[in-house]
């Protein structure tokens, strides 16, 4: 069976430390559950932005990726979170492919009771359980209660 391709929606590659640090220990780990990700600062930033038109180049690439990929796994961290991994969780959902949320930022960004997030972000996770695609560390993500786990095995 082929691995399931995971598109990795992140800021994190806007940073050298975040991306020698925190983004590299999240592939990694990703990973080792058995996915294939597809991390975009590495896929589709190797484009010389010396030339025109390369921020064109690289969101159509981006937007590829997401219709490609089987799933996205989104960091929202940050309060709005990314607007770049807004918009690729957008396109997931208005796609219909599964999603799965990370956030390790402990801030409150809501004015829901229900969601630590704007609820729009939770709109096609389930009412009851959405909690299993969503994920607040790095260890969380090998658990085989939460939806990812489930997801990657299918």
């Amino acid at each position: 069976m082929p691995k399931k391709t995971l598109y990795l929606a992140n800021p994190y590659g806007f940073s050298e430390q975040l991306r020698d640090g925190p983004l590299v220990a999240l592939v990694e780990a990703l990973e080792s559950i058995g996915a294939e990700v597809w991390e975009p600062f590495s896929r589709n930033n190797q484009i010389d932005r010396a030339k025109p038109g390369w921020a064109y180049r690289i969101g159509q690439d981006d937007l590829n990726d997401v219709r490609e990929a089987d799933g996205l796994f989104a960091v929202v961290n940050g309060c709005p979170p990314d607007e770049g991994v807004m918009v690729e969780l957008g396109l997931a959902m208005a796609w219909d492919k599964p999603v799965f949320l990370f956030r390790d930022d402990f801030r409150n960004c809501t004015d829901s009771e229900c969601y630590p997030l704007n609820l729009m972000l939770f709109a096609t996770l389930p009412e009851k359980g959405w909690e299993r695609y969503w994920f607040t560390s790095i260890q969380e993500l090998d658990d085989p209660d939460k939806a990812l786990v489930e997801w990657v095995n299918q």
